[in-house]
């Protein structure tokens, strides 16, 4: 279901209600008419949201607060508490993600730490002056890239606990992108590869996709396993 924003939410809701009658104690125990089934879809959807907001909500307060602004009912709320209502839940919301986001980045990076020294130690592993660490599984005899070529790929991405968040190999299809578009750590290895080479690459978060992480997989500050083989230089 797509998320809904704070104020279409709300909207939602009243919409619901517009044109019915409010349910008397005890709830609405069967859906008959077209307006009841919609009406009780869009409550699902509020009520999805709220669950995901992970924050207590009086449901009486809450279908009082829609009652009132349907009915046109004088307000409990003016419109200037009601803004403050709503800067201090966004507020205390982004207290909350700011305070999840610097634990997982520690956690991210005590993980990443503890990755790289164990493959640092591994034979055959160079590391670069960026911090990019790189070991070579197939030689390569062919050309090697520079920043303006662009070229065909085979690769299985990887996060330190050995989970897979994207693979070509998996989709059977190799990837072409530019030498210089993709991300920092990419761009440096591709260039120090020949065609026909495949390695194994582990890339810091900062050379990777840093405290923003990437989608639901990618979480921030989180060192990423690549498995890379360079099939060829595209003209």
């Amino acid at each position: 279901m797509k998320k809904l924003t704070y104020s279409a939410a709300v909207l939602a809701c009243a919409t619901a209600l517009v044109g019915c009658n409010m349910p008397q104690a005890g709830g609405v125990k069967e859906l008959k008419t077209d307006s009841q089934k919609f009406s009780y879809m869009l409550g699902q959807d509020m009520g999805s949201y709220i669950k995901s907001l992970g924050v207590d909500v009086d449901l009486a307060a809450l279908s009082q607060g829609i009652a009132d602004t349907v009915t046109g009912k004088k307000p409990l709320l003016t419109p200037e508490q009601a803004t403050l209502v709503r800067e201090a839940f966004r507020n205390k919301m982004q207290e909350a993600q700011a305070s999840k986001s610097k634990g997982a980045v520690e956690k991210n990076a005590k993980d990443g730490a503890a990755y790289i020294e164990k493959f640092k130690a591994e034979a055959g592993v160079i590391t670069t002056k960026s911090g990019l660490m790189y070991k070579i599984i197939t030689e390569g005899k062919g050309a090697m890239p520079k920043a303006t070529d662009k070229v065909k790929v085979h690769y299985t991405g990887m996060l330190v606990d050995g989970k897979v968040f994207d693979s070509s190999v998996q989709r059977g299809q190799p990837a072409e992108f530019p030498v210089m578009g993709v991300i920092p750590g990419w761009s440096e290895a591709l260039q120090l590869m020949k065609v026909g080479e495949k390695i194994k690459l582990v890339l810091p978060s900062e050379l990777a996709y840093g405290e923003r992480g990437a989608g639901q997989d990618i979480g921030p500050g989180a060192t990423l396993v690549f498995e890379v083989e360079l099939i060829d230089i595209v003209k």
